[in-house]
């Protein structure tokens, strides 16, 4: 496993999606240690002196794949005071710091995997979804929601993926009011459901449910909601893996 380290970076690139939502691209001074995907990294605004603390940060999952080490890329929607401070002070020249890799959040190749992802969860998995290859050796299911359709915002990366991956299986949540209407996106097995992210919308779509490996990543009211209805569905708590995020 990769040693920690603390790099100071520049913000490359600063996307601003609405709804008080954004991806942030960052350029190291050097090149970040080897991580996997699934991994995050703590974020701090303030100076780092390596004779002192570790300034306040918080973390964020790395949404950009391992390949790419000189470029680092998060997505965060404001949730409190921390991330309203990124949204007043972060602008394209910012110098900020990051400590990484850790976490153990990873998805694993030994049986089929469901992948659950609310908001900016996604990026638990962006990296994962990514790095597919048609050597993977199981299917791959994905519930992604949103608050609305723009905030899909990795949508593009996942539909790239499922056209030439025939085990990637994705199902997409947009909430409005009066949800529940599903309609067909493509003919090859897109979905998208006007309403909120549920067990019960995608249950259908696994094959072999009881069987599979579930991940859960996003807001946590919407993990507590999800846990309990996979639980209510038979599946073995020790099936899921929850990243929790504030």
């Amino acid at each position: 496993m990769a040693v920690a380290q603390k790099i100071r970076c520049r913000v490359e690139r600063l996307v601003n999606h609405g709804d008080h939502v954004y991806t942030v691209e960052l350029a190291p001074e050097r090149r970040v240690p080897q991580f996997r995907p699934g991994q995050f990294l703590h974020l701090a605004l303030d100076e780092y002196d390596p004779a002192g603390f570790w300034p306040e940060s918080r973390v964020f999952s790395i949404a950009s794949g391992p390949a790419q080490r000189d470029r680092l890329r998060i997505s965060y929607s404001v949730r409190g005071r921390f991330t309203a401070r990124m949204e007043r002070e972060l602008e394209v020249g910012r110098l900020v710091w990051i400590k990484l890799p850790y976490g153990e959040f990873i998805v694993r190749d030994t049986q089929d995997v469901v992948l659950f992802a609310g908001g900016t969860g996604i990026t638990a998995f962006t990296a994962f979804l990514d790095n597919l290859t048609p050597e993977f050796r199981h299917n791959v299911y994905l519930a992604y929601g949103a608050r609305n359709r723009d905030l899909l915002i990795y949508r593009d990366l996942i539909e790239a993926q499922r056209r030439t991956l025939p085990f990637l299986h994705t199902s997409y949540f947009i909430e409005r009011a009066g949800g529940g209407q599903r309609v067909e996106v493509d003919g090859l097995g897109a979905n998208e459901t006007i309403g909120r992210l549920s067990v019960e919308s995608i249950w259908p779509r696994i094959r072999s449910p009881l069987n599979a490996i579930y991940y859960l990543s996003g807001p946590p009211v919407m993990l507590t909601t999800l846990s309990q209805n996979l639980r209510a569905h038979g599946v073995n708590p020790a099936a899921t893996r929850v990243d929790a995020w504030e």
